[in-house]
């Protein structure tokens, strides 16, 4: 049996940076936007050239026709440029560079759209260290024009399976992005001062979301980040309302209210009720108040315990990372999953079992999310050279449907994402047998429809580049003020 050496960023969950262990998994990066850069590295010239390689694949496929596509490739460029050491740039160059990005942020037609670009670039700031008043400044406050674009992000815009689920949950979201970015440039307390205390308003979202499963998932990151910009005590009204309790509740009537999400492949029950939970948990941990809520309603732990025996192999592949990062945070690893190591070896095992091109979501996923388990525990000695293999030739099985035809992007962002982050992203960007001795990013690329019109979510395809572009910005930029000034293990306030 051979294995792989890797030049990983982290060796264990001890070494997690507060960012990740806040956003661990790729389903807020790739799909959301945030997060992106974590674990950086030194500037890479090859690296780069990939980055700005695939972008001009992009383009010559028509997708620069979407002005998020647009957007993604000038951050990035911009982003590579700033990280080049060979380069240096002064206020006016940074000035006339960042013209045309915002023209193309308020180019984007969907304010959904529009808001999670202005929020990507607002967090490249914080985490390269630029000027802020190159956004908020005498001439121009970017964040509060994100901020109002948030207002005309209407109820039940989503187009996608789970129609008529969703309530508030793409305006939660969008505040949940506006938060985090605006508390990277430093400019937090604004969300809770002045005429609009957009903390409070954010959280009375929560009762418009009806599914428990999109109220959870959702709720748990506002939660989180509202916690993390130190803004807590909001979270229990003035009146004693407790909006995580009140989500907690919620959870609880899934099965009165039988309103269960759609998911491209048949999910378990166990699936539906342990996802929420599980970044519930996350945001429990941040809270301050772990105790009090995990004895809330019931024993927290033990239903989480429960649900994850109840899931399918397949399934734990997916939910395994969100249940490690959450109990690592909540300080209760050992004593919940005594043998972490044989947890963590049945999950990174089960791509011998699973095929990554059957479908794009159930399996096309779960390979990324055990590279991730592995990466982040610190057993990539678990990782063979065939599971990558497997991994990076998976994508022309994906032509079986249409539907896994036009949401390739959706699994291809995950796998770029993470063999950045293992260091072997070359697999993508060199020739292999499997593409007819094509690349495997231009194979994907050139067989996007006309203009990448077709194609959902190839938007994450965007995310996970600009996210390997910010890695570039070096080692001693790991974490921003707003991390590095967070406590997990700050205990209950007085």
């Amino acid at each position: 049996m051979t294995f792989v050496t890797f030049p990983v960023p982290v060796d264990g969950l001890h070494h997690l940076s507060n960012e990740t262990r806040m956003i661990a998994t790729p389903w807020s990066r790739m799909v959301r936007g945030i997060g992106l850069g974590q674990h950086p590295i030194a500037y890479n010239p090859v690296a780069a050239a990939r980055i700005r390689h695939a972008f001009a694949l992009l383009a010559a496929k028509g997708a620069e026709s979407s002005a998020y596509t647009r957007f993604s490739r000038l951050l990035a460029h911009f982003v590579l440029d700033v990280t080049d050491p060979a380069r240096c740039l002064h206020r006016r160059d940074l000035e006339a560079d960042l013209g045309p990005i915002l023209a193309t942020v308020r180019a984007e037609e969907n304010p959904y759209f529009r808001v999670m670009a202005g929020c990507v670039l607002m967090d490249a700031f914080a985490k390269l260290g630029l000027d802020r008043t190159l956004l908020v400044g005498a001439d121009a406050d970017f964040a509060a024009e994100t901020l109002d674009v948030v207002d005309t992000i209407e109820a039940d815009r989503i187009k996608d399976e789970n129609a008529g689920r969703h309530g508030h949950y793409e305006k939660l979201s969008a505040y949940t992005a506006a938060f985090l970015a605006i508390g990277q440039l430093g400019l937090g307390e604004r969300l809770v001062t002045g005429p609009r205390h957009y903390v409070r308003e954010a959280l009375a979202l929560l009762e418009k979301i009806p599914a428990p499963f999109f109220r959870g998932r959702g709720g748990a990151m506002l939660l989180s980040v509202i916690s993390l910009l130190g803004h807590e005590r909001h979270i229990v009204d003035d009146n004693g309302r407790d909006h995580i309790k009140e989500v907690l509740t919620h959870l609880d009537r899934a099965g009165e209210l039988d309103n269960p999400p759609a998911f491209p492949q048949p999910m378990s029950a166990a699936f539906t009720r342990v996802y929420p939970l599980l970044t519930m948990l996350n945001a429990i941990a941040m809270s301050g108040r772990p105790e009090e809520y995990l004895s809330y309603g019931r024993d927290r732990l033990a239903e989480a315990k429960d649900l994850m025996a109840g899931l399918r192999p397949v399934e734990r592949t997916h939910m395994g990372l969100y249940y490690l990062v959450a109990l690592h945070n909540l300080g209760r690893l050992r004593d919940q999953i005594p043998d972490l190591d044989g947890f963590v070896e049945g999950i990174v095992g089960e791509w011998r079992r699973t095929d990554p091109g059957a479908n794009y979501f159930l399996n096309g996923i779960s390979y990324p999310y055990i590279l991730q388990t592995a990466l982040l525990t610190g057993r990539t000695d678990l990782i063979e050279p065939t599971a990558l293999d497997r991994l990076v030739d998976c994508f022309p099985d994906l032509d079986r449907t249409d539907d896994d035809r036009v949401n390739r992007p959706y699994p291809f962002a995950y796998a770029l994402n993470v063999l950045a982050e293992l260091g072997s992203a070359h697999l993508l960007f060199e020739p292999r047998d499997s593409y007819g001795g094509a690349t495997p990013i231009s194979w994907v690329i050139d067989r996007l429809s006309d203009q990448g019109r077709e194609e959902p979510r190839l938007y994450m395809l965007n995310h996970a580049l600009v996210s390997y572009a910010l890695r570039l910005r070096g080692p001693g930029r790991e974490a921003t003020a707003l991390f590095q000034e967070f406590d997990f293990h700050r205990g209950p306030r007085g």
